[in-house]
């Protein structure tokens, strides 16, 4: 063998090697992207239960009138007994709408508020709606990346994916309730600070 053959060869074998360190690479990439989507997934469910967790505490307090707590009771319900992801998303609407039906009126909310453990109930609703909102924009945004990379070329030229599903975005309405000011702690009135 001649040195310039026995450079090729050489040359060859590390081209191949790289191309296998960046093969790896995209995959482990794509692998801890889905990872993360299955952890951003654990987390909106909890927070979703939550949220259908306090307002059922909300709906069987006896701070509302008996029609405020049904309705808020059988959207909770509703929300949790969802099973797939398009029926979820609406539940979870609803159950979004149905919380600013009902706390989102200064005067139901002025009455939770006033009523005895009324403005901690407030004050776990309005953590557990910030909450869903985080956990839903972080799902979201986990989605996104790995949306983008599953669109490589490299990625689908190899299958690097593997068997795994496109994840897909979670999309509800859910903006909260307009909150009291007891819920937000900017106002008490038991000692009358801000």
């Amino acid at each position: 063998m001649s040195a310039e053959t026995l450079a090729e060869v050489a040359l060859l074998v590390a081209v191949l090697v790289l191309l296998g360190f960046y093969v790896s690479w995209r995959a482990g990439r794509l692998d801890r992207l889905h990872t993360r989507v299955e952890a951003a997934q654990a987390a909106l469910d909890a927070a979703l239960i939550r949220r259908s967790a306090v307002t059922m505490e909300l709906a069987a307090s006896g701070a509302l009138d008996p029609a405020a707590s049904l309705l808020l009771a059988e959207a909770a319900q509703a929300a949790r007994r969802a099973g797939d992801a398009d029926h979820r998303e609406l539940a979870e609407s609803d159950l979004s709408r149905a919380l600013r039906a009902v706390i989102g009126r200064p005067e139901r909310g002025a009455a939770v508020a006033g009523a005895d453990g009324g403005a901690e109930l407030l004050a776990e609703l309005d953590a557990a709606c910030n909450q869903v909102y985080l956990a839903r924009r972080f799902y979201n945004d986990a989605v996104a990346v790995t949306r983008v990379a599953r669109s490589r070329r490299v990625v689908r030229a190899l299958r690097l994916a593997g068997s795994a599903q496109l994840p897909g975005f979670f999309e509800i309405d859910d903006d909260p309730p307009e909150r009291v000011p007891a819920a937000r702690g900017e106002q008490d009135s038991r000692n009358g600070t801000e």
